[in-house]
């Protein structure tokens, strides 16, 4: 009895799809076997890293003083900038700088001081590597609008103009020495999901990451730059609630073990890339699971979100009245 030719094109493109999805599941697992990069001879002595003291920031910069970088680390908090930079050194013994800026100033009298004093502490050394960590969530989960537009404003400062303006104030050394490194750390929540609802000018700005470092990498390829935008799913860092970190733990990896994924990634070649294994097995379920299904799913949990910081800010400012102390219920910042 002859196979029906039907049967024959749907048992094909069978065979090719599982085919795909084992070669994926294959380049997923076969990633953390990639010989580390030695940064420093590749690309210079030195690192930037913004958003350093806690966090995915606090692990790369430790991660790259352990490959043997030394690191300028620029953050908002003189004294916990302070203390990482201790650790650094106290850990892997390489050289530190500290800029203090905060980065909700940016572009502004304030701002461009702090913009002064970054661009003086990367022109007296030979940076190579760049690393984008800073950024805000705050205010949460809401709709758009029930937050001050200039919450928003200061969300875009922060995670976008910034992040632009310390590019452009490192590239040009990198481009006189015809080498370096610049990784952004973006968002799955842009480049993965379907959707992050309630959190809409949060993955906006993530986007923007993740499209700036798409142009770049092609515009700064041939002068030997590489630009890479690294996205992480869940970290366990003080942007994830306490009821997401106790409710998905198989999911949420450490800032260490992140920051040990993504200082391998780096200059691999890929623009935008997952740099975690378990990232990416995340990123393939997510890839057979429908979109409406996520978008339902990511609705429930950030309604929930949403409920939790609204309490949040209700206790804080009942004990303002009292106490007359400035109420924060937000998620912080990580710069």
């Amino acid at each position: 009895m002859a196979v029906p030719i039907w049967f024959i094109l749907l048992a094909t493109l069978g065979a090719v799809h599982v085919a795909a999805a084992v070669f994926r599941l294959i380049a997923v697992l076969s990633s953390g076997l990639r010989r580390p990069k030695d940064l420093r001879r590749r690309y210079g002595e030195w690192a930037v890293v913004t958003g350093p003291t806690s966090g995915i920031g606090r692990a790369m910069a430790l991660e790259l003083a352990a490959r043997g970088l030394d690191v300028v680390l620029v953050g908002r908090d003189r004294a916990k900038l302070r203390e990482v930079a201790d650790a650094v050194t106290r850990s892997h013994g390489v050289r530190t700088k500290t800029v203090v800026f905060d980065f909700s100033l940016v572009s502004t009298v304030q701002g461009e001081k702090a913009m002064a004093a970054l661009r003086e502490a990367v022109e007296e050394v030979d940076v190579g590597v760049l690393v984008n960590n800073a950024g805000v969530v705050k205010p949460g989960a809401m709709f758009l609008h029930e937050a001050d537009v200039e919450a928003w404003v200061r969300m875009i400062r922060v995670n976008d103009l910034a992040l632009t303006k310390v590019t452009a104030a490192v590239l040009p050394g990198m481009v006189e020495r015809r080498r370096g490194a610049v990784v952004n750390i973006g968002s799955a929540s842009s480049s993965v999901l379907p959707s992050f609802p309630l959190y809409s000018v949060y993955v906006g700005t993530k986007a923007y990451v993740a499209e700036f470092s798409r142009g770049l990498s092609v515009e700064y390829k041939s002068k030997g730059i590489d630009v890479q935008c690294q996205v992480p799913f869940l970290v366990d860092t003080k942007m994830i609630s306490a009821a997401v970190r106790g409710k998905y733990v198989p999911l949420v990896v450490t800032a260490e073990e992140y920051a040990r994924a993504a200082a391998r990634s780096i200059g691999d070649g890929r623009r935008v890339c997952v740099p975690n294994t378990a990232h990416r097995l995340q990123q393939l379920l997510l890839r057979c699971t429908p979109e409406f299904a996520v978008d339902w799913c990511l609705l429930r949990l950030h309604l929930h979100h949403r409920a939790v910081f609204r309490a949040i800010r209700s206790s804080s400012g009942r004990r303002y009245s009292s106490t007359h102390r400035t109420p924060d219920g937000g998620q912080p910042a990580t710069n």
